[in-house]
């Protein structure tokens, strides 16, 4: 098998890799209260599949470039990877809008309950404050 099969060939296994945890991040951000760390661990994982797609893209430029074969094989992969990458770029846009409704529920929910903070415990000078609750003057 030619250099230029083989790359694109492991370029699919990491575009079907990069689906499954894009699914994954997509679950998460459909739940109705996201796991942070989970979420980081999704980011962190496509943030490296991402690179090695990139690697093997350059990879098989290079090989493209002095394997000049116009063959069957390499035309059925490449429609395989460009179909799975548009794919992954309609599932990444939908992501990308659970992740903004996301941040816009998180925003109004700070909007609700930043009336009802506390107030500060230690004014700028670094002292107690006094905080007045019901009529009654309070040092803190």
């Amino acid at each position: 098998m030619s250099r230029l099969l083989e790359v694109m060939d492991q370029m699919t296994v990491v575009l079907n890799s990069l689906k499954e945890v894009m699914d994954a991040e997509q679950q998460q951000l459909s739940a109705g209260h996201v796991n942070g760390s989970a979420l980081q661990r999704i980011t962190e994982d496509k943030s490296s599949l991402l690179a090695t797609l990139d690697y093997l893209e350059q990879q098989r430029r290079a090989a493209q470039n002095v394997e000049t074969i116009g063959s069957t094989d390499i035309s059925q992969r490449w429609q395989t990877i460009t179909q799975k990458t548009q794919h992954l770029r309609d599932i990444n846009q939908h992501n990308g809008w659970l992740l903004e409704d996301q941040l816009a529920r998180n925003e109004q929910a700070l909007a609700i309950l930043k009336p009802h903070q506390e107030p500060n415990l230690y004014g700028a000078d670094g002292q107690a404050t006094t905080v007045s609750r019901g009529g009654k003057k309070i040092t803190i």
